[in-house]
């Protein structure tokens, strides 16, 4: 499926992690990031962990959580 307009680096398919979002050419749910970088996690752990990832998806996953409303302590 398409990624989101505002947001290219994140994609949403019913087939795909049960429709939440994700990134874009990735299983890793937007959600799963925005729980890690909560619990503590750096942006350098997450990168280290997940080589899949780049520190833009990372930013874009700020911004989408932020979009809709869910803030990270």
């Amino acid at each position: 499926m398409p990624a989101h307009a505002r947001f290219p680096l994140i994609s949403q398919d019913p087939t795909v992690r049960g429709g939440r979002p994700y990134f874009t050419g990735t299983r890793i749910s937007v959600n799963d990031v925005l729980e890690w970088m909560g619990s503590g996690m750096s942006e350098a752990q997450i990168l280290r962990d997940f080589p899949q990832l780049t520190s833009e998806m990372l930013h874009a996953a700020r911004n989408f959580s932020r979009d809709r409303g869910q803030w990270l302590q």
